[in-house]
């Protein structure tokens, strides 16, 4: 379904010249978009499709006058793989008029008995066949949805990955304070698993990845040297490939399991846009402004996943909505810090991606 809100287009020309999109002009090119003739509306420059409008963000000499807007849920265990997973992605995609198809990563790493630090030198490299039902939705959403918009799946970083592997963040911890050298073995080996699952994903046609990572929180690795050799080469392996490879991707600072002290230590990590926590640790509040002044980069968020968004009433919503914009930084996403609960409308979710939509392109803004 094209995007019925915008009207004017950018020209190839305009589009290209900035260095900033020439890794994006490319993938345009090569999915056979039209790009048509330049138009201008209230002396912005806007564009004809949601590709397009969401790689506009990227281009910091100027705000952006759409607010393009995506949330993200997980759909349930009859959704996670084959047509099913394709179908219901698509289905949300559209009903919700989202601009991006974020792919919801369902596959998880297997549990392995690690009774000492040492056995995570046992850990295996996975490959394409392991990773094949998670491709496989991939590729069928790329199928249906690449020449509407940008494809983002999600990866979870290598930290992430090695909790999964332990079955949960106590033996993790424990072994990593024991003996950090010994399961760094084992983060080796896990890294080149998610690089092998990112570069399939590439080959299948993905625009950029949802690049989640953890281990800084205050309950897990606060120490920044342990930080630094344990989790931080290894999330920058895997980013630093999506960066080199893709168009867009976005940094998410994930809090699902923690609070942070300080999101400092991440400004250096690639990421085109980045998503943080709208908490620290000690309760002060995280803005999209506040992100986009420490990052220096585009933003994506504004919303609390867990707040009005998910049991407010319409109006309570709106409000909420309009703060957000109103206060938003020049280049900018709305959407939430993390994943919305599944119990989250869909025809909620529409109504606040269409007053996203709307909002800059008002006469008083």
């Amino acid at each position: 379904m094209k995007n019925q809100h915008v009207k004017t287009v950018i020209s190839r020309r305009s589009f290209v010249k900035s260095s900033l999109y020439a890794a994006a002009g490319a993938e345009l090119l090569s999915a056979g978009l039209p790009v048509a003739a330049t138009a201008k509306v209230r002396g912005a420059q806007q564009v004809s499709n949601k590709r397009d409008l969401v790689l506009s963000v990227l281009d910091m000499s100027t705000a952006n006058r759409y607010v393009p807007a995506a949330f993200f849920m997980h759909f349930g265990e009859q959704y996670k793989a084959g047509q099913a997973a394709i179908d219901r992605h698509l289905e949300y995609f559209r009903a919700t008029d989202m601009d991006f198809v974020k792919i919801q990563y369902e596959l998880g790493m297997p549990r392995m008995e690690l009774k000492k630090a040492t056995d995570w030198k046992k850990v295996p490299v996975y490959r394409k066949d392991f990773f094949q039902p998670a491709l496989n939705v991939i590729a069928g959403i790329v199928q249906s949805a690449k020449s509407e918009a940008l494809i983002i799946p999600t990866v979870y970083s290598p930290f992430m990955c090695a909790a999964q592997i332990a079955g949960g963040k106590r033996t993790l911890l424990q072994h990593i304070n024991e003996n950090p050298g010994a399961v760094a073995q084992g983060m080796e080996r896990i890294t080149k698993s998610v690089m092998n699952y990112m570069k399939e994903s590439i080959r299948l046609g993905v625009d950029g990845f949802y690049l989640s990572t953890q281990g800084g929180e205050v309950n897990r690795i606060p120490d920044a040297a342990l930080f630094d050799k344990i989790v931080r080469p290894f999330d920058m392996e895997v980013m630093t490939l999506a960066d080199k490879k893709c168009p867009f991707n976005i940094l998410h600072i994930c809090d699902y399991e923690g609070k942070y002290a300080s999101l400092a230590p991440y400004v250096s990590y690639p990421g085109k846009v980045i998503n943080t926590p709208v908490m620290l640790a000690d309760g002060k509040a995280v803005t999209a402004g506040d992100a986009a002044a420490l990052f220096k980069r585009p933003v994506m968020g504004g919303l609390n996943r867990m707040g009005t968004i998910a049991g407010g009433t319409p109006e309570e919503i709106r409000e909420a909505v309009n703060e957000a914009l109103t206060n938003a930084p020049a280049n900018y996403i709305l959407g939430a810090d993390c994943t919305v609960p599944n119990t989250t409308r869909w025809e909620t979710l529409q109504s606040v991606i269409r007053q996203a939509h709307a909002f800059r392109s008002a006469p008083d803004h």
